[in-house]
């Protein structure tokens, strides 16, 4: 990807590639401040956003070769009208898929916070999971 596409999707000036002039960066070292091409001070300044953490990734989970047999559950996260979809989806599983057993349970807490005891029933007692996030 093109490096200064980059830095503009991440909100960063495309001047920073080019970096400080030696003179400037012995200037900031010493912590006098840098002079401009006119001869005024010149004014440095971090980038207020900082630098975010590294994204650790979590792989996908292996596939199913089949559901037959198989619970599947049906995870409301409390975004609305998350949870009438996963009764929608309960309901066809029972018409055109009667060997699936569904599981449908309400998260604990709000969207963001963790639910330690279900994911472990889930992995306990489940072989997959559905969630409603919401759009």
């Amino acid at each position: 990807m093109n490096r200064r596409k980059l830095l503009s999707l991440l909100g960063l000036s495309p001047a920073l590639l080019a970096g400080a002039a030696a003179g400037e960066r012995n200037a900031i070292a010493a912590g006098k401040p840098a002079k401009t091409a006119q001869g005024g001070d010149k004014i440095v300044a971090l980038n207020p956003k900082g630098t975010p953490p590294p994204i650790r990734l979590i792989p996908m989970a292996p596939r199913l070769k089949t559901l037959d047999g198989k619970t599947v559950y049906l995870v409301d996260t409390g975004f609305p009208g998350g949870g009438l979809l996963l009764q929608q989806i309960q309901i066809w599983f029972q018409k055109n898929m009667p060997g699936v057993k569904t599981v449908f349970h309400r998260k604990a807490g709000p969207y963001m916070e963790d639910d330690p005891a279900l994911w472990k029933e889930i992995q306990e007692k489940g072989n997959a999971a559905i969630m409603a996030v919401g759009h």
